[in-house]
């Protein structure tokens, strides 16, 4: 072969090596963007995925405090419903050595009976027939406390509330006083009015820490807290 001849095919073999990378490299720049995509694809999924688990713990923990908040309540509640059913076993077996008329005796007995069986908005009314009936009973602190306490078991805890402030105002050493309060601060949970029960179970310890609500009221701040 002569020189000229295989310098014609040098030239030939070069030229078909260059086309032949002119045609390969848009291949690979295409794979590149591929590949980049891919992974900024990858690392939003990541992200949106870390996003959904941040959310999911977030809506655990506040399903867990809810459940937390929901058993004090009730633990709450039943402490409630035990004293309350102590201090009417207790109003009981005292009235019947207090009052001294048969027909106000009749009249505070139905409507304990009342009380007693549950019936609580006949209860109620029925308290307060007695208290229009009978103002100045030797029991009518008892009936306002029991009247306050048929509301609080319908539901009506700012009636509740506001019958009870009114056996406290007009009777601030009363015996039912500390019980009233009891129950007004049981109203505000019920009511979510979580700061102002404090305030009242504080100030049944406070005023009364000798008395049977004052228990209670020490167990039920730990539950608020």
């Amino acid at each position: 072969m002569s020189v000229s001849n295989l310098f014609r095919q040098s030239r030939l073999a070069l030229l078909g090596g260059a086309l032949l990378l002119s045609t390969a490299l848009p291949t690979y720049a295409f794979s590149d963007d591929e590949a980049r995509r891919a992974i900024l694809e990858l690392r939003q999924q990541i992200r949106q995925m870390n996003d959904q688990n941040l959310q999911t713990r977030l809506m655990f923990a506040d399903q867990i405090e809810i459940m937390r908040q929901e058993i004090a309540n009730l633990r709450g509640k039943v402490e409630t419903l035990s004293w309350q059913n102590s201090q009417f076993q207790a109003a009981s077996e005292q009235t019947q050595n207090l009052i001294s008329d048969p027909q106000e005796q009749a009249a505070y007995e139905a409507a304990m009976d009342l009380y007693r069986n549950g019936q609580y908005p006949e209860a109620a009314s029925s308290f307060g027939t007695f208290i229009e009936a009978y103002p100045t009973s030797s029991q009518i602190d008892d009936v306002r406390f029991f009247e306050g306490s048929s509301l609080y078991a319908t539901k009506r805890f700012s009636a509740a509330i506001q019958k009870l402030q009114a056996l406290i105002a007009a009777n601030p050493t009363s015996p039912r006083a500390s019980d009233a309060l009891m129950v007004i601060a049981s109203s505000q949970v019920e009511m979510n009015d979580l700061a102002s029960a404090q305030k009242t179970l504080e100030r049944i310890v406070q005023e009364y820490p000798q008395s049977p609500a004052a228990e209670t009221a020490r167990s039920r701040l730990q539950l608020l807290q």
